[in-house]
């Protein structure tokens, strides 16, 4: 469902991610993991467009992201970690904005799966209330909940439980299960290890832009040579390895 191929992004002479090669298989919880400045961000704005690659191929569904733009934005939900939103707007009225920008007619019954999932987050006595008005946590489950009124194939999800209280974060979670039970294929970067461990089959870890380890928890603790139950030795281990075998 997801497929990067050779992906490179070079900036002068650094390469914020060199030779990424990934498949996400349908219906599927991904986990993109890595330290800070190892090129997850840039690896997940060039999958949603907003970043052109140096060189490689960015597949959503089949769909070439450089050479069919529309066509594979069209299946594709992205969940930021700072969503922009326009804070002048009342919930309702953003929520009736996404849905024009994506010509969405009352017969997709949008207006019906909003009210749902505005329910669901706990948002639909806020509804009327300006955005400004907002907590980070509340902004949160808007963005998410905007995303899913277009029903995507696809979701990219930079750290969607940053400033969600545990209420918060155990919805998304739930939510994020029964999306993958009804279809869609997931790929979430987290800093937030437990999260992966608990929801994602497979893991990726990138470090100075070039994936390290892949697989399963079972497949990373070979790779790891270690017998860490938990994600997080492990990741530590990789990831300092790493640095540690750099020149």
């Amino acid at each position: 469902m997801i497929e990067l191929r050779n992906l490179n992004k070079k900036f002068g002479d650094f390469y914020a991610v060199k030779d990424l090669n990934l498949q996400v298989r349908p219906r599927e919880i991904f986990g993109f993991l890595g330290p800070n400045g190892a090129g997850k961000t840039t690896t997940i704005r060039m999958m949603v467009g907003l970043m052109k690659p140096t060189s490689g191929w960015i597949l959503l569904g089949g769909r070439d992201v450089s050479l069919e733009p529309e066509e594979a934005k069209a299946i594709l939900g992205y969940i930021p970690d700072r969503p922009f939103l326009y804070e002048k707007l009342t919930g309702e009225e953003f929520l009736e904005f996404i849905a024009g920008l994506h010509r969405l007619e009352a017969q997709d019954g949008w207006r019906k799966r909003s009210d749902e999932l505005l329910e669901f987050f706990d948002l639909r006595r806020w509804r009327k209330e300006l955005i400004e008005s907002y907590s980070h946590g509340m902004r949160q489950r808007l963005i998410i909940t905007a995303v899913l009124l277009l029903r995507p194939q696809i979701l990219i999800v930079d750290e969607p439980v940053v400033g969600l209280d545990p209420k918060g974060t155990r919805l998304v979670k739930s939510l994020f299960l029964d999306l993958v039970t009804s279809g869609v294929t997931i790929f979430l970067s987290t800093h937030i290890l437990g999260i992966a461990e608990e929801l994602c089959p497979r893991i990726g870890i990138i470090h100075e832009g070039k994936i390290i380890a892949l697989g399963t928890m079972e497949e990373l603790r070979r790779q790891a040579q270690s017998t860490d139950e938990r994600l997080e030795p492990l990741f530590l281990k990789l990831t300092e390895e790493e640095n540690r075998l750099d020149p």
